[in-house]
């Protein structure tokens, strides 16, 4: 029986215990005699259930998927079900979890969880680098260009502009040295897209940017990657390093004369960076600063040359649609959308992790029917899509289709793809108060709309939530707003208003209730809660008394405690500490 044992290893995998988990389980297959060995693979997309590990019986063409595998579990998975032959049922993912990975389409998320991201031999094996070796001996520059042009691909990294347009104006572009770039940037709240792509399927990114320096005839790449990033960078480094060893990066690539290679360079995480202009910058040594369009970076781009700049999973569909064919990929998604698109899910929800679906499916059907709804039994209240640059959606409109015209409708954007779920626990004014102070602190300063308005806009938020909201605040708040996104020189100031615009377009009244009645609905903004001890469940126990900073709570052991809010600070402590569920806040 040919066996092989696969252990989640990206980042959420190893955060979880998944090199606990390895160890383990190899050290109990070699007390018991037994020469197989786990190996490495990428991100699963499961990232609620880590640490995963995937037993494969090759001959029989099954495999079984265990979630949440400690080390103890690691042990009973080798000595039962790969040295004994009995399936621990158990400790297997349920019908319902698998469901998350089942009814997925996956393309730019192909090899992930699938191949080992350090060993070349396994992306070949799946027909790596032959899309490579399509566009350079059997395909012109121009019929690679329009293959993509009928795809439909547009970029995905938020703006959705058509992938083959960039290539095409690159390609036109004067001037002999062009550059391709690879923004890896991924700065948004919540988003792990990228990140997991660059650590469980390096080679489908160099592969894919290798085909675009072919169509626009470029022979140096660059990967533009967070520093914060350094297992993406090391399996990059991997990846580049045994691409050229075969002879897919370097010189004479495949024979034909044409040259290209690619090198890393690592952002200092400024959020602005993932502005191409601003990423330009960067890369020439400058302060990371957006700079005025026209001139388009595919006329005049990295030290004034033209450049062409697609994010990771934008080049991570390239070779996939060489291979099968435009027409393949336009088949899937919408009429405008085509395609799958990937989207990160964290927040509120029961299955957190990374799904790749069609264009065109329903914010519903993304939320609920693969991430299984709200986690904790609480209620749906809102979906934040384009991270800081994005808008809150809220129940209304889960029929809403994933779309980048349908979504802008709503007020939010597609963004990279991230979502992040919140239930009716979340004070949708705070959550527009934390994405304004995200965009407000990295903001580059170079405008006044966008340094000195969303600094404005953040100190309104800051006192509605203080309980210290006045008349009119709504108003100037979408005022300011609207003179932000017409006078910010780039795409981080003209969107940063979104948040708060989109949560007063649809939560109107909890900025009314805030402001009016200084309350917050949800009960989360500490400044407008009030303390008290409810007299049934109180068991006179002291701890609430004794943990409180400020002396605001007496009583007598054994008997009821009060609060006094007179003298009350509303730190929470005595909510926190309670094992009785005595204190409640309102």
């Amino acid at each position: 029986m040919a066996i092989r044992v696969k252990i989640g290893l990206g980042s959420c995998g190893m955060a979880a215990g998944a090199r606990q988990t390895q160890q383990a389980l190899d050290e109990a297959l070699a007390a018991g005699g037994s020469k197989i060995r786990s190996e490495r693979t990428g991100c699963i997309g499961l990232c609620f259930a880590e640490p995963l590990v995937e037993v494969c019986d090759e001959a029989a063409g099954q495999s079984w998927l265990y979630g949440r595998v400690d080390a103890a579990a690691a042990a009973r998975i080798a000595e039962g079900h790969i040295l004994g032959g009995q399936v621990q049922e158990d400790l297997l993912l349920s019908g319902d979890e698998l469901h998350f990975l089942h009814s997925q389409t996956r393309i730019a998320l192909r090899n992930c969880g699938v191949i080992d991201p350090e060993n070349i031999e396994d992306y070949i094996e799946r027909g790596g680098y032959q899309a490579l070796r399509q566009a350079v001996c059997e395909m012109t520059p121009e019929s690679v260009i329009d293959t993509v042009k009928t795809s439909g691909l547009r970029g995905r990294g938020g703006a959705g502009f058509p992938t083959w347009f960039k290539w095409d104006a690159c390609r036109k572009a004067e001037g002999e040295l062009k550059y391709v770039i690879c923004n890896a940037d991924e700065g948004d709240p919540g988003a792990f897209m990228d990140r997991s792509v660059l650590e469980s399927d390096p080679h489908s990114v160099l592969e894919g940017m290798a085909i675009a320096a072919r169509a626009i005839g470029s022979s140096q790449g660059v990967i533009y990657v967070r520093a914060e990033y350094p297992l993406s960078i090391h399996r990059l480094e991997l990846a580049m390093q045994a691409a050229r060893e075969k002879g897919f990066l370097g010189k004479n690539i495949f024979g034909s004369g044409w040259d290209f290679d690619i090198y890393i360079k690592a952002g200092a995480g400024a959020f602005v960076c993932g502005e191409e202009t601003a990423l330009l910058a960067s890369l020439e040594g400058e302060r990371g600063m957006p700079r005025l369009k026209p001139p388009f970076p595919a006329q005049k781009g990295f030290w004034q040359r033209p450049s062409n700049i697609n994010n990771v999973e934008t080049f991570a569909n390239v070779a996939w649609i060489i291979r099968n064919g435009g027409e393949a990929f336009a088949a899937m998604g919408t009429e405008t959308s085509k395609g799958t698109k990937v989207f990160a899910l964290a927040g509120k929800i029961k299955r957190g992790g990374l799904v790749e679906v069609p264009m065109g499916i329903t914010l519903r059907e993304v939320i609920f029917d693969i991430g299984g709804g709200i986690k904790d039994g609480g209620n749906f209240k809102a979906v934040q899509m384009g991270g800081p640059s994005g808008g809150c959606i809220p129940a209304s409109l889960l029929d809403t289709p994933v779309d980048y015209e349908s979504i802008s409708q709503t007020g939010a954007i597609m963004g990279s793809g991230g979502m992040i779920i919140m239930d009716e626990a979340t004070c949708m004014v705070d959550m527009a108060r934390f994405f304004l102070d995200f965009t407000q602190k990295e903001s580059c300063g170079k405008c006044v709309h966008c340094r000195i308005g969303t600094k404005r806009m953040l100190e309104i938020l800051e006192r509605i939530c203080r309980g210290e909201g006045q008349p009119g605040d709504v108003e100037l708040l979408q005022d300011l707003g609207k003179q932000i996104q017409a006078g910010s020189l780039c795409g981080l100031g003209a969107s940063a208003p979104n948040p708060a615009l989109s949560t007063i377009r649809y939560f109107a009244e909890e900025y009314r209730a805030h402001i009016e009645e200084h309350k917050c609905p949800s009960h989360s903004c500490r400044p407008l809660l009030e303390y008290h001890i409810k007299p049934e469940k109180c068991k006179g126990c002291s701890l609430c008394a004794r943990k409180c900073p400020a002396g605001a709570i007496s009583g007598e052991l054994r008997e009821v405690f009060v609060i006094d809010m007179t003298k009350c600070i509303k730190c929470g402590n005595c909510a926190a500490v309670c094992r009785f569920g005595a204190v409640e806040a309102l």
